[in-house]
Order: C-alpha cells, then structure tokens, then sequence
C-alpha cells in the first residue's frame, strides 16, 4: 500500500502535465509568406490566448477538448479554426490582407482629424475605466539581456564589464522565465504572486522579478512611468495639449476600420513618447500600440532604442484589456558597454471585476511562492507560453555548462576589485582594498575572509585584519549574523574587535580611499583615530510589518593613538595634525532602538525587500543607550537618545525632494568620541546631504540637531523654460539647503578638556546654508555653489566638488 501512495504522488504531477496538449505554429502573411509578429491568437468562449513572438511563431498549452482558435492582425482578415485537441498539434494560419474604405469622419472646423479621433478614444478609454473596478489574470515573462561579455549576478543586481571601447557582437547572456497570477482592485491596491520560475545559471531566483504585472505600462492609464520619470500618455487626458497627431494609414481588421494615427510631442524637447496608435473606428478602442521613448526621455543618452509594443483586446462588458507587452531596449554605456534587452510578457486569463476581499492586499506586493523554483524542464514544457528562439536554447546550454564550473580564484580575480570570490560563499579582499595609509599606522596591509549565503542564506561572517607598520600593531575584528524566521526579518549580530576606529566615523561620508590619497598626495590626513576593543551583541526583529524593535549591549574599552609617521611624497615639509585626545576607558552600554517603515515589501522567497514602487514615503528610526556605572560596571553614569527622519516626497514630473533630519542629545557629560559631529566637507570635496561650508570634524557636540535636503530638479527646469542649449544638455540640477544647532554640556567640556582644547565651537544660534549643484546626467561629479545665511566669519561662500565615487 505504502509502494502504491509513493507512485501516485510521484506520478499525480506527470499524468496532470500530460493532460496539457502543444498546440503551436506560425502566422503569415497568405501572398508573401512573410511571418506576421506579434499577431493575437485568442481561443474563443474562454479567457485563453497568447501572442506570437517576433517570427510569427505561437504556442498554446490546453486540455484535452473541442476548440476555435481565433487569429488576427491588423490589416489582415482573422481566420478561426476548429480542432480536437488529443494530441499535439501543429497548426499555421495564413491570413489574407483586407483593406476597407474609411468613411468621412466629423471634425470640428479647422481641426486635425486625428485629434477628433484621440478626443473621443479618451472618452472611451475613461468609460472603460469607470466600468472596471478589480480584475485578476495571469502572465508569463521572458526577459533575455545581451552584451558583449558575460555578466555576473547577486541577489540585487546585475553587473556588466567595461572596457576601454566595446564594438564586439552581442550575444545573451542571461535570460529569465517566470509566470505569475496578479490582482488588481480600486483604488490602486495591488498584489502579484510568481508560481514558477526559471532562470540561466548565472542569476539567482531572488532576481528574477520582472513580472507581467510589475514590468508592464498600461497604456490605458495615465501613471506612466519611464527610468523615473512620468511620461503623457498618449491618450492621457492632457495628451491633445502635449502630442502632435496625424492620421498616416487606414487599415482593417475583418471588417472593422482601424485608424493608424502617428504621433510625437509637440515641442521636441518635451520628453514622451513617439510611434503609433491603431484605434478603431466607430468604438474608438485602442488596440494597439508601438511607440519609443523620444530623446528628451533618454537619460543620460545611453539608449539607442526604447521601442514598447503592446495589444489589447476585449473581455466582459466590452473592457479592453493589455493581452502582451513587449520591452525591446538597447544601448551603450559610454561606449565601452554595448547592452540589450528584451521583456515579452504575455497576459491571459483574465477575470474582470471579481470579488476580491479586502485583506488579501496587505503589505506584500510581490511573493515568490516556495515551490515556484522547483518546477523542472516536464513542467515548463508544458506551460511556456513564449517559445524559445534556438539562440536562446544554445544561451541555456552554454551559461549553465560555464556556471557548473566552480569558481576560482582565477577566473575571479580582477585588479579592479575591492572584493576577490575564491568560491561561491567565501571571498576575500581585492587588490583595491589591500592597501591603506594613514597618519597612525602609515602603511598598512589589509586581509579578509567573508563567508556569505551559509545555511541557506541565514548566515553571514566576516573576519578583518590588517598591520600597521609605523604603529607596529596587528588589528583584528570578527562578526557574525545569523537571520531567523520565513523571511529573515530577525537578525542576531555579535561582533568582536580590536581596532584603530576612526573618529566620528558616523559622521563620515567618505571612502578610506580619500583619506589614503590626501595623505600621500597632499600631506593631510583629515581623519583622526583612536584604539578601540570589545564587543558587541545586538538582536532585531520585525515585531509588525512596519516596525522593527531591538536590543543590544557592548563593552569597549578605548585607548589613544599617536602620529607616527610623516610620510607623503609631495609637500614634505607640511605636518600632520596632532591625533586629538580621547576619553580613554571602558564604557559599557545597553541600548534599544525601533525602526518605522510603511512601505510596501517583496517576499522574494528568502528576504523582505522594502519597495517605495515610485511613491513618497518616509522612515523614522531611533535608539537609546544607557551606561551606568554600578549596574553595569561602565566608568561613566550617562544616556543617549537618537532620533533620524528620512523622507522623500516626489514633486513635478521626474522631480522629488529629499530630507534627513537627525537629533542627538545626551542627558550627561559623555566621552568626545561618543559625540556627535556635524557631517562636512573635505577642503573642496563635498558630498550629498553633508553641511558644504562646515569642514569635516571641525564642530562636534553632545546635543545636536541636522536638517540636510535637497530638491532633485534634474533636467525638467531647463525643459519646463526651454532654456537654449540647456534643455539638450543632459544636465542635472539640484538645490540644497541644511540647518544645523549644536551644543555642549559644561559637564561634557571639563569631562573632554583635553580633546577640546579650550575650544568649544557651537551653534546655539543654528546654522543656515543653501545652495545648487550641476552636473552632466553621465558623469559622477557636480559643481556646487553654497552660500551661509548667518554665521559668515568664515566659509560663508564655497566652490565644491561633489561625487559619490569620494
């Protein structure tokens, strides 16, 4: 009996695949034999169809039965077919060309007709709107991405090689299939679930994502958005203000007439889209565009095509539906990354304004389901509802024979690396990271083991050391995490060290690169340190979705450190600044902190992904730390409380402002590397969100309060005034403006005397700056120009350079 159950759970899967039947051809053009792409294929009195690929070749999985299947195109006559589906069947339509004489249209006087045409297609399409209130359908997506070289992957990105000028050939180098059932209900709730997927051996499931529902712009919404940026829609409700339109062809299908209406912004450095509508006549439904992003919506320049192609076609109560959406994108970065990419998405299935409870639209917007990767090649033979070119087949075969390599550290191994992968979870540092330089330890050799993804993406560990040659000290440092729960939303973190720390390092927005070069180069480190060792214990957890809680405890002990070089190859004669005094002895801490998060999230089948899907949002989080001298045997009675507020909020077009407000404030004296400094610049180097007229490390306190924004207008002001020359240019630009208070117990002045040194600047009166930044969409750097309002003894006018590669 127990050989009988084992087969029919072996086999229940097998004998339900075999119930599905191929039925798949080709659709051409009757005369010409030429493959028409792209054409619909519906099977009649079900809500059944696909659409075929870019050769004309379709594929149907269906039960076995009696069936129509309808086919159809513009401009051609639809042909229908019956079939007795109990087998695979091949089956070609040819379609014939029909053409029809359009009747005279009613125009308003001196009209375009085009535009009498585009008025009453937006009447519909909001008629159509107001009659659909929730739907649910499925969908399959292949996305296929080309370059030149082969890329790698990890759970969030996708990295493509540079080189010095790439003109090789294309070739795929990954593909992604997955299928997925999506729900929709007004007002703007959402929900998608991937039930299967499938991907080359070079991406992960974590990133395959792109599905039907999330990738797709539904032209017969007036929310479109492009790399960031609201585009009209061509049939929005301002779209007559905005595009030009004229009526190019009049075609048919069967025997309805269909206006082929071209189309493009009126004013050419308006970005929006160009191509064509096909709508038909009588109804005015749009069933059907390909249009491409113009130049005005290319950022940066870096894509030489953006073409959409997407067909509708009608379900219950005459409601037009997308039934496929076609992606096709290519470029070259700089000209040294030649890429391409191709979505198709085909939609089906749909079930127009059903009953959907309300709780099932939670916070989840995405979720991969747990079986989703574990369907094998007899399933998705079954169920592809796209076919694979024989240049996809052959990608398949040689990326997954490539990746079943293991990897080594000679194929991994690159100088521009700050990371080298010796195999799959453990890595080690790259040739960028195995240097430093600093004022205490002068030069000095850096080594790593990080071991990463271990039991099942649950744990992460990482040991750092490195030697000092002119402090003559071996440092080391060890930390481990381990992720519990279905989504790894709790995370136990322990950490043990014995390092030279950096000195307010959390107000310290640059790389350890800088400093490096400054010190040789320029003879000034701008950094200070001091020796610190301990540990750290910390646990956090999500207790709802929107809000994390956590506790922690460490035990430090600090020390100071000494300049004990002078080394730098130019302006030898300079000195180093003196290292600054810190309070030296231990400190032992306790502390709990929360976080607030109401965006939305991903379940990608082993993490929570918070997602802001293009809106404003805002998080709060904070923490408190205790240190008591007889409870927990610290040197010093004090507490600190930390409060951060980020928050973005999307403006006019591609437009948004961005806040971080931070409050620190300490109930007693504090030691001076606890204290907060107010985050600057280095001599003309600047950063987003850091105070331009204030140098690094130069104001510190234990009560402080920063408020740094910035308005990201890019490129819409030069637009929106059509400014001459700068309307083209592909420049950026920005505002800023930044307050900040802070001050200093006395408590904390005579704890500190030495580190301050008798001086004790403050801004009890706050701080106020403001100014702009411009650059170039393509380049990391921008010119900034701030100003202070008040406090003008000094910097109260400066030129900077800012870029995130510092």
């Amino acid at each position: 009996m127990q050989l009988i159950t084992t087969l029919f759970i072996i086999l229940t899967p097998i004998l339900l695949f075999a119930q599905q039947y191929t039925v798949e051809g080709t659709i051409t053009d009757r005369i010409n034999k030429r493959p028409l792409e792209y054409a619909n294929i519906q099977v009649l009195n079900t809500s059944l169809g696909t659409s075929a690929n870019g050769s004309g070749k379709y594929l149907l999985r269906l039960e076995k039965g009696e069936y129509k299947l309808l086919a159809s195109y513009i401009g051609y006559q639809s042909d229908t077919i019956s079939l007795n589906v109990n087998m695979d069947i091949p089956i070609n339509f040819k379609l014939n060309r029909t053409s029809l004489k359009l009747d005279e249209i009613t125009v308003l006087p001196k009209e375009n007709p085009a535009n009498a045409v585009i008025r009453k297609t937006i009447a519909t399409k909001n008629k159509r709107n107001s009659k659909l209130s929730s739907y649910k359908f499925n969908a399959y997506t292949k996305g296929v991405i080309k370059s030149t070289q082969d890329i790698s992957a990890n759970s969030n990105s996708v990295g493509i090689g540079l080189g010095v000028k790439d003109t090789a050939e294309l070739k795929i180098t990954g593909i992604l299939e997955n299928e997925s059932v999506g729900y929709f209900q007004k007002s703007n709730n959402y929900k998608e679930e991937i039930t299967a997927q499938k991907q080359s051996a070079n991406f992960p499931s974590s990133i395959n994502m792109l599905t039907g529902g999330r990738v797709i712009q539904n032209f017969y919404s007036d929310d479109i958005k492009f790399f960031g940026r609201e585009l009209v829609s061509p049939i929005a409700e301002n779209a007559l203000d905005y595009y030009y339109y004229f009526i190019k062809d009049t075609l048919a299908i069967d025997n309805k007439h269909v206006f082929q209406i071209q189309f493009e912004p009126d004013y050419k450095s308006n970005p929006g889209f160009i191509g064509n509508l096909f709508i038909t006549d009588s109804t005015f439904n749009l069933i059907k565009l390909d249009v491409q992003l113009n130049d005005a919506a290319n950022p940066g320049g870096i894509f030489s095509l953006v073409n959409i192609i997407q067909q509708y076609l009608p379900y219950a109560d005459s409601i037009y539906m997308p039934i496929d959406y076609r992606l096709f994108v290519s470029g070259n970065i700089l000209g040294m990354a030649k890429f391409a990419f191709d979505i198709e998405s085909v939609l089906y299935n749909y079930n127009i304004n059903p009953k959907i409870d309300d709780d099932y639209f939670d916070m989840v917007v995405l979720k991969i389901l747990p079986e989703a990767g574990k369907m094998d090649s007899s399933y998705w033979s079954n169920n592809q509802k796209i076919p694979n070119s024989l240049e996809e087949n052959e990608a398949y075969k040689r990326i997954d024979s490539v990746e079943a390599v293991p990897r080594t550290f000679a194929n991994s191994f690159s100088w521009l690396s700050s990371r080298t992968w010796l195999n799959d979870n453990f890595s080690t540092v790259g040739t960028l990271s195995l240097y430093h330089f600093n004022k205490v330890e002068g030069h000095a050799l850096n080594g790593a083991i990080y071991y990463n993804d271990f039991l099942n993406k649950r744990f992460f560990s990482t040991v750092d050391f490195n030697y000092g040659f002119m402090d003559e000290r071996f440092k080391s440092s060890f930390s481990a995490d381990y992720l519990l729960g279905e989504y790894r939303t709790t995370q136990i973190s322990f950490s043990a060290f014995n390092n030279l720390s950096v000195l307010f390092s959390q107000s310290d927005e640059y790389g350890k690169l800088l400093s490096t070069i400054t010190s040789l180069l320029l003879h000034n480190d701008f950094r200070n340190h001091y020796y610190s060792n301990g540990f750290n214990f910390n646990i956090t957890g999500a207790v709802f979705p929107i809000l994390d809680l956590g506790i922690g405890f460490s035990n430090t002990s600090y020390k100071n450190s000494n300049v004990n070089t002078e080394f730098s190859f130019f302006r030898k004669d300079n000195l180093y600044k003196t290292s600054i005094n810190i309070y030296e002895g231990k400190i032992v801490t306790a502390s709990t902190n929360f976080s607030l998060d109401f965006r939305k999230y991903i379940e990608d089948g082993f993490f929570r992904r918070r997602t802001s899907q293009g809106k404003s949002f805002f998080t709060l989080d904070g923490e408190a730390v205790f240190s008591n001298k007889s409870m927990l045997k610290s040197n010093l009675d004090f507490q600190i409380y930390k409060l951060n507020l980020y928050v973005n909020l999307n403006s006019f077009k591609s437009t948004k402002y961005i806040l971080e407000a931070k409050g620190f404030y300490s109930s007693e004296a504090i030691p001076y590397q606890l204290m907060r400094a107010i985050p600057g610049n280095v001599s003309s180097l600047g950063k987003d969100f850091t105070f331009r007229t204030v140098n690094i490390f130069s104001t510190i306190g234990d009560r402080v309060f920063t408020v740094t924004s910035q308005y990201q207008f890019n490129d819409e002001l030069f637009k929106m005034l059509r400014i001459p020359f700068l309307e083209n240019a592909r420049l950026n630009l920005d505002a800023h403006f930044n307050i900040a208070w802070l001050s200093i117990l006395e408590d904390s002045k005579n704890l500190n005397a030495t580190s301050f040194q008798n001086y004790f600047p403050q801004f009890i009166k706050p701080l106020y700056e403001i100014g702009f930044g411009i650059g170039h969409q393509l380049i990391p750097l921008k010119l900034e120009f701030t100003w202070r309002l008040n406090h003008r003894d000094e910097n109260s006018f400066v030129i900077g350079i800012n870029s995130f590669a510092f």
